[in-house]
């Protein structure tokens, strides 16, 4: 057991971090309602978008561009990662990099070379500490990520998936060219609820078209509609053709799926902010009161032994007396 001016000063530590703590949680749970607010306000352009690329497709006379065609022999693959640009986020990060480096080991075993891309600060560091080579790096976002940032993401990737691999287009980062890859991958955190957070993949590019007989469904469950079969069909008119429609909005397609997922990471990332920092606030609650116990049995003890030595004295002077 430390004196008690070392009780005192810890406890003193202790609750200064604990203001810090709680701060950051109520922080955390305010962004937290605004992120789910941008989702909801953006659920209905992504749902519209889809619906009308559905029918574009339905119209178009082939599905040959490059964003609905299959590579051949595909033998680079971007992978994009989404991590925060701040810490005290739990295992936030920790479990998104895991799930890519599973999906880069996969890739691997496919044959195919993995083009690492990185949002969010915390995944430069933890790709550069290891030094591990990453093609481009956007940060600055990651809790109130704007559709232009996302654009800032998706338009170099789109141009690297176009040109595809053995061809060589100015690098995101703006130094120099970089090759062309065959497939775009998305690792992000998807909110789930307060206290779950799921790290998944999402394969971008090639965008999945699934056509079952009259209906087409885009291939991912972000943003992707399933209207029921007894609901009215709009009668579309398109204006130029279907084919350089399909053509121009495929690119703003996959930014809107790319913000989506930025979005989604959002909302996670301040909810497992508030979780950590939360624990952290009953841990610095817990820690502060066990000191304060040790720091009064200290101070019993200390009026226990001055109250020995007081009795101890007075006797002794008793008993001196009493000889005289």
């Amino acid at each position: 057991m430390g004196s008690l001016r070392e009780i005192r000063s810890r406890i003193k530590s202790v609750n200064s971090t604990k203001k810090i703590t709680k701060a950051q949680e109520l922080i955390a749970t305010s962004r937290i309602v605004k992120a789910q607010a941008r989702v909801t306000a953006h659920t209905p352009y992504a749902a519209e978008i889809t619906k009308v690329i559905s029918e574009l497709a339905s119209a178009s006379q082939s599905l040959d561009h490059p964003l609905l065609s299959e590579r051949p022999d595909p033998s680079r693959a971007a992978v994009l990662v989404v991590t925060s640009d701040r810490g005290m986020c739990g295992g936030y990060n920790s479990n998104v990099l895991k799930e890519a480096e599973e999906l880069i080991q996969l890739l691997r075993r496919q044959g195919k070379t993995p083009v690492l891309y990185v949002l969010g600060n915390k995944g430069l560091i933890y790709y550069t500490f290891r030094e591990r080579e990453v093609a481009g790096a956007w940060n600055g976002f990651s809790q109130a990520p704007g559709y232009s940032d996302a654009a800032k993401a998706s338009k170099p990737l789109v141009e690297l998936f176009t040109a595809g691999s053995g061809t060589e287009v100015p690098s995101p980062s703006g130094e120099g060219t970089v090759e062309g890859v065959d497939e775009l991958h998305i690792v992000f955190t998807r909110f789930v609820s307060m206290l779950t957070q799921t790290p998944v993949v999402r394969r971008m590019a090639p965008i999945e078209v699934d056509i079952e007989e009259e209906e087409l469904q885009l291939g991912d469950d972000l943003l992707s509609t399933s209207p029921e079969a007894e609901a009215p069909k709009a009668g579309w008119s398109f204006e130029p053709d279907a084919d350089s429609l399909l053509a121009a909005l495929l690119p703003k397609y996959l930014s809107t799926r790319i913000y989506a997922a930025l979005l989604e990471a959002a909302a996670s990332e301040s909810a497992s902010r508030r979780t950590a920092m939360k624990a952290a606030t009953d841990n610095a609650n817990e820690l502060a009161n066990s000191l304060t116990r040790q720091m009064n049995q200290a101070r019993q003890a200390m009026i226990t032994q001055e109250i020995s030595e007081i009795v101890g004295g007075a006797n002794a002077l008793a008993s001196s007396s009493g000889s005289d």
